[in-house]
């Protein structure tokens, strides 16, 4: 038995999260995983991330990685059947889609084929904007104050 979310609250009550929500809404509605290729995602260092990925039988001429936006994509796509009658196909020979949601500022640094094990390398890189800075307390005179002890009001003329 399968459960549904309804996320919609969450859509009302935030601002800036539209990814995240929507990353959510989308996982809660897929309905079956195809577990083929195999793949394994490692953290190798502090934003550092690696993608392996079992494709035997794959030459680099049949696979193709491409990253759009916040996406990776991966897919393979078998070119011509072996001549010869088999006896028994117990290799896998399909063409293969898979998917990954990459978080923002995560970039492509590099892929490898190196027997039959297609290894992508992900880096998270922030901007300089992004990354926490330590902002100086200066020292000088506070805020002008009235005799009162209240800040000062303006006030607006009235028409006559």
């Amino acid at each position: 038995m399968r459960s549904t979310f309804d996320f919609s609250p969450l859509f009302r009550s935030s601002i800036g999260f539209e990814h995240l929500l929507d990353a959510l809404d989308t996982a809660s509605r897929i309905d079956a995983v195809d577990s083929w290729p195999a793949y394994d995602i490692t953290k190798t260092a502090e934003d550092h991330y690696r993608i392996t990925m079992a494709v035997p039988g794959y030459s680099q001429g049949e696979l193709t990685v491409t990253r759009e936006r916040n996406l990776l994509t991966v897919s393979g796509r078998r070119s011509e059947e072996d001549a010869g009658e088999k006896l028994h196909a117990g290799i896998v020979r399909r063409d293969f889609q898979r998917r990954f949601e990459l978080a923002d500022y995560v970039d492509v640094v590099g892929a490898s084929l190196v027997n039959g094990i297609l290894t992508i390398d992900l880096q998270r890189e922030l901007p300089e904007a992004m990354k926490p800075r330590r902002i100086e307390v200066a020292g000088g005179t506070a805020l002008p104050r009235s005799e009162a002890g209240r800040p000062r009001q303006i006030e607006a003329q009235q028409a006559a």
